[in-house]
């Protein structure tokens, strides 16, 4: 959520960047709503001065039982009216928060502006493409001939975009979860969180996930949603939180199931993992200060892009267009990992840095030094990485001829030694 006193006082540079999102957003209400409030707010102090008056009226000494009733009349005329104030109020504040709790963040000055993924600018690079010197197979193909990848079972039981691991399959789904959170863990210094898959609506809203994608999200019954990313769990933790200044940064890492309905992604990656409803994955989220928050975002990307170097996959990474970035963030790499099946690069994570707004939404502050007024956080996250994903790229980087696979060396002890996989 957007600072409304800072958009206020720079409303053309607020409309302005938001512009370079795309998209129809027309902060201007936000100016008269402001002012009604404001007049609300003066004129429902000033009766309320009045009834405060008026009852001190009540302990005049020798007071007329006249008196009395004419005071209380009066009071009763001033109390119906802050009433009706106090209800108008609400309204105009249920509008500001409407209006702001659906207005994206604003890009940082060193997103580039663009319209779209066409704009997004390349930062650097790791490992080269591999070209197969056979006719290679995308990863639904090979996990189907290799007997790992059960596409119809999961049809039957759960309907598309489904799939149910099996054998290796599902020995390296496990494998890979395991693999990066150790690494996370033990080298890059994060504590491990095993949150709830549910979580309620103020959760959802704190993260920004609610109220403008609801319908992306699976409801479950009783108010409660099925997470469609460990952020939003994780995130929440500290929600309505006064943090100390000693304790940041806050590093967890969480693995998870994600369930995501995908409306309006029809025809978008329906065949195979790359975009179905339930995937697991291993999830970055950081709480630091203002002034850190961007050299934080820069080691959550490299602590990303770890896992993507031990495991020998060719990726780059690629910093958002203004017009591509999710709602919440105000700057964002995605990695891109080499798929040779596909001959193409397509993403495996997304490292966001979302400056204070999440936490003005979750009001999760801290306070900078004993006795200070607390501040905002600044929220991070990033996948580290989508399993699912991960293991597209595995497959499709490491198929053999033969139609067999190599597993990464530094997947094989999570394997059991295992150094390839074959069909059954």
């Amino acid at each position: 959520m957007l600072d409304i006193r800072l958009v206020l006082e720079n409303l053309e540079e607020f409309a302005n960047r938001l512009a370079t999102r795309g998209g129809n957003i027309d902060l201007s209400p936000l100016k008269d709503l402001a002012a009604k409030r404001r007049d609300l707010v003066t004129t429902r102090d000033t009766s309320r001065a009045d009834q405060k008056r008026l009852s001190d009226g009540f302990k005049q000494p020798g007071i007329t039982h006249e008196d009395r009733e004419k005071l209380r009349n009066e009071s009763k005329e001033i109390g119906a009216r802050i009433s009706e104030l106090e209800a108008q109020l609400a309204e105009v504040e249920a509008s500001i928060e409407e209006i702001l709790l659906n207005t994206p963040n604003v890009p940082h000055e060193s997103v580039p502006v663009g319209a779209s993924a066409d704009d997004n600018v390349v930062v650097r690079s790791f490992g080269e493409p591999r070209e197969l010197p056979f006719a290679g197979l995308e990863h639904w193909e090979l996990g189907e001939k290799l007997g790992i990848l059960d596409f119809e079972a999961a049809r039957k039981i759960a309907g598309s975009r489904q799939v149910v691991y099996r054998g290796a399959g599902a020995r390296l789904e496990r494998a890979v979860a395991a693999f990066m959170l150790d690494l996370h863990v033990a080298e890059h210094g994060y504590t491990e969180i095993l949150p709830p898959f549910m979580v309620n609506e103020a959760s959802m809203t704190g993260t920004g996930q609610l109220p403008k994608f609801r319908e992306e999200l699976y409801i479950a019954t009783d108010d409660m949603f099925l997470i469609p990313t460990a952020e939003v769990p994780v995130t929440n933790l500290h929600r309505d939180e006064i943090l100390e200044a000693s304790q940041l940064p806050i590093n967890y890492v969480a693995y998870s199931a994600c369930f995501r309905r995908e409306a309006g992604s029809y025809g978008r990656d329906v065949k195979g993992i790359t975009r179905v409803h339930q995937f697991q994955k291993v999830e970055l989220v950081k709480f630091t200060t203002p002034e850190t928050s961007y050299e934080e975002h820069e080691k959550l990307v490299a602590n990303a892009e770890k896992v993507l170097q031990l495991l020998e996959l060719p990726y780059r990474v690629v910093l958002l267009s203004s017009g591509d970035m999710g709602f919440s963030a105000a700057k964002c790499y995605d990695l891109e990992v080499y798929l040779p099946g596909q001959k193409a690069f397509r993403e495996i994570s997304s490292c966001s840095n979302f400056e204070d707004f999440q936490a003005r939404r979750a009001n999760i502050r801290y306070r900078p030094a004993p006795g200070e007024k607390p501040r905002f956080v600044h929220t991070l996250n990033g996948s580290g990485l989508a399993v699912g994903r991960t293991i597209i790229a595995i497959l499709e980087n490491g198929q053999q001829e033969d139609g067999s696979v190599l597993i990464p060396k530094a997947l094989q002890p999570y394997m059991g030694g295992m150094t390839v996989i074959t069909a059954l």
